[in-house]
């Protein structure tokens, strides 16, 4: 073996490694696979950290706990149990002070419906005159699941008024105070119409039952003093009550 101290430092070098020599070739290869993978994805099988962790919606909400929730949606079963009345049968204070009682009923508004166009926005004085057509009505949201629209009318509506009197409720006379329905759906004027036959045809009232059934139109909200008003003033006027 020499004893040149030239060669001993070279043998040491030598491993079962990569060449030095070599390296910078292997680190330019290794360039070239990590943009193809950039441009190409990773190949099956492999874990990404997009794959692991999914991404949050932008516009989702964060509850407390840290979960998320999702938006409203269409269809929810609150627009299940929700529907719509419109009653008139005579003053609206004593129509909403037994509708606002039944069980199922949601909410009550007294106002006015069923008149001319030309008084896009009726308020209490035109309406009195009784020359703007329209009707002391109820607007009635109620829950269909625990009350329908047909148990609404024939056990309730029909029964808390007159619905043989013309154009009158008690002592109010006037077109004003007439019976009516007012639908938002051919289901509910077909409810209305067979509810309306049967009670004229139950022998329940002397006289023929006049009750109109009308298309809805405008709703108009009544002054904020007419709402709720037998609650603002117990013992005030009222000629409606349940009739057996």
């Amino acid at each position: 073996m020499s004893s040149d101290p030239d060669v001993r430092p070279l043998a040491r070098r030598a491993s079962p490694g990569v060449p030095r020599r070599l390296l910078p070739a292997m680190l330019a290869l290794l360039g070239v696979l990590s943009a193809c993978t950039e441009a190409h994805g990773a190949p099956p099988g492999a874990k990404t950290p997009s794959a692991e962790t999914p991404a949050r919606a932008p516009n989702a909400q964060q509850p407390a706990g840290g979960s998320t929730a999702p938006g409203p949606t269409k269809g929810t079963n609150e627009e299940a149990t929700r529907e719509t009345a419109y009653l008139a049968g005579g003053c609206f204070w004593g129509m909403e002070d037994l509708l606002r009682e039944i069980p199922g009923v949601i909410e009550t508004e007294v106002g006015y419906t069923g008149g001319s166009k030309l008084f896009s926005r009726p308020t209490y004085d035109d309406v009195h005159t009784g020359r703007t057509g329209h009707a002391e009505a109820v607007r009635v949201v109620f829950n269909p699941k625990l009350l329908t629209y047909e148990a609404l009318l024939e056990k309730w509506f029909f029964r808390m008024h007159d619905p043989t009197t013309l154009n009158r409720q008690g002592n109010d006379v006037g077109t004003q105070y007439r019976s009516a329905i007012f639908y938002l759906s051919d289901e509910q004027r077909r409810v209305a119409e067979k509810v309306r036959a049967r009670v004229d045809a139950s022998g329940k009232w002397k006289r023929p039952v006049v009750t109109e059934i009308s298309p809805a139109g405008d709703f108009t909200p009544a002054e904020q003093y007419h709402q709720d008003y037998l609650v603002k003033n117990p013992g005030g006027y009222t000629c409606h009550y349940m009739r057996e």
